[in-house]
């Protein structure tokens, strides 16, 4: 688990968090507003009674304003209540795969554009704040199915104006190295040596929309580092990553 926290220009780090399968990108703010806390996480699955409350719950106890959630796994789309939140999700498939969700406290416009890219539109203090979901095709899937993938990604990106703030995050699937050639647009705090072909998709897409994954870039212990566990907890990989603008 990776917990970060940005505040006006300035950067430092969140206490670690125990929710598996996530990054938290700590506290946006601007003088005399409210601060926001924005995080991703992939629940595996929300198709079971009571989940929506227990994950509200969770975002209580973390103090979590907008969090992206994937692999909803829900065959329809809508909203629910859950606490003091609003749970906004995207239809997923028939066979409850694999679905899409926004969990806010306050949002001025949702859009789900498919079942692996959605986003919100937040109401900023100078600019709207973009905030962009999504659940990257995993790494052995094809050659065509990554290209479309980011394709409907820059198409989000392209449609919002320079100026609104744009957050990029979600489960990438993919494991970012530490390779110099990739710098300044990653840093050296990455859990892996080296990068996955999703990893360098992820990386040729921050940079040519001059952003940095920032999920790299915070000195934590490894055991804080990675998002993912296999089943047998022998494997462990940093997959979930947030991306900002430069700037």
């Amino acid at each position: 688990m990776l917990a970060l926290e940005t505040k006006q220009s300035r950067v430092k780090l969140l206490p670690h968090s125990d929710l598996q399968g996530g990054v938290f990108l700590g506290e946006t703010s601007c003088s005399g507003q409210t601060e926001m806390k924005i995080g991703t996480w992939n629940v595996r699955s929300l198709y079971r009674a009571g989940c929506p409350k227990a994950v509200a719950k969770e975002l209580v106890r973390y103090k979590l304003d907008v969090v992206g959630v994937q692999e909803v796994r829900w065959d329809k789309g809508g909203t629910v209540g859950a606490g003091d939140y609003d749970f906004f999700y995207g239809k997923g498939n028939e066979n409850h795969q694999p679905g899409m969700g926004t969990v806010v406290s306050a949002v001025k416009r949702v859009e789900f554009l498919c079942d692996r890219v959605s986003h919100i539109v937040l109401r900023g203090c100078w600019c709207n704040i973009i905030v962009v979901n999504v659940h990257a095709t995993s790494e052995e899937k094809s050659e065509e199915s990554k290209d479309r993938f980011y394709e409907e990604l820059e198409q989000v990106f392209d449609h919002f104006t320079k100026y609104n703030t744009k957050i990029l995050l979600g489960d990438f699937n993919a494991k970012v190295g530490r390779q110099n050639i990739f710098k300044p647009t990653i840093g050296q705090e990455s859990f892996h040596q080296d990068s996955i072909d999703n990893g360098v998709r992820l990386v040729n897409f921050a940079t040519s929309k001059n952003m940095v994954v920032k999920s790299t870039m915070y000195p934590h212990r490894n055991i804080h580092k990675y998002t993912w566990t296999s089943p047998d907890g022998k494997t462990h990989n940093q997959t979930d990553h947030v991306l900002i603008g430069r700037r």
